[in-house]
């Protein structure tokens, strides 16, 4: 794969406009289930965009967003600088630049299978706090539908490593429980709808896409709208999705 700190610098803007965020339920679990009080610093590990950041905002935390790549961070201190509690930093997950003991809860959300979940565990371990927990997050389309198949098979034939990126990116329970031990588990429904537009710029976001400037593009982009012809009523379709939540202690 390509440098995996590198490979969305330049899908940040359409990553801000076209990839889903997380329900509203995500930040209400954190604070009953976790007990994550008012006070309470959450680290954002691979934070991109700042997508999980702004649900972590709005139920009143500090977050640490903690981002290597320096497009992508900076598409997030636009979106949300002038945001009470928001913190910017140049990191990685194996080496995040924190103080010791200064996080009471770690997430990382569509990110974990670009760390080294060695180190990555060792430094989630030195920043949280004692009886501090890690979150894992995945955003998944749900398989077996009609959209789901057709869009995937377009995947497969237009981009760049899109089966190697989707095998890596959804870890199993065994690579999960390696990392959190027995995790505890939840998952919501996250439904996206969209227009034509929209289904090409959330193709165009992905670090396995081509390019606009690829001359490949073209193709690609005729193929999606011929699977968007298919499954559209009404000049949108809905992406069946659900968020998986994991958590637990390293």
């Amino acid at each position: 794969m390509r440098d995996p700190t590198r490979r969305f610098s330049d899908r940040a803007g359409d990553y801000v406009r076209y990839r889903p965020g997380y329900p509203a339920a995500v930040g209400e679990l954190f604070r009953d289930r976790l007990g994550l009080g008012p006070d309470a610093v959450v680290v954002d590990v691979g934070s991109g965009t700042g997508k999980l950041t702004t649900l972590l905002l709005d139920q009143g935390w500090k977050v640490l967003a903690v981002e290597p790549n320096a497009e992508m961070r900076a598409a997030a201190e636009a979106l949300l600088g002038g945001r009470p509690g928001f913190v910017s930093v140049d990191g990685r997950a194996e080496a995040t630049t924190l103080a010791p003991a200064s996080a009471d809860l770690v997430t990382a959300a569509q990110a974990l299978h670009w760390f080294d979940q060695d180190a990555a565990r060792a430094e989630f371990r030195r920043i949280l706090r004692p009886g501090g927990h890690v979150a894992l997050l995945w955003n998944q389309r749900v398989a077996g539908l009609p959209f789901t198949e057709d869009y995937e098979r377009a995947l497969r034939e237009h981009s760049v490593d899109y089966v190697e990126v989707d095998r890596s990116s959804k870890p199993g329970p065994e690579a999960i429980g390696a990392f959190l031990g027995e995790p505890a588990y939840a998952t919501f429904d996250n439904p996206q709808e969209m227009d034509l537009g929209g289904l090409v710029g959330r193709y165009l976001s992905a670090s396995y896409a081509f390019g606009r400037d690829d001359p490949r593009f073209p193709q690609a982009a005729s193929a999606l709208r011929a699977v968007f012809e298919r499954h559209a009523r009404g000049g949108t379709l809905t992406m069946a999705m659900v968020t998986h939540v994991y958590w637990g202690r390293v």
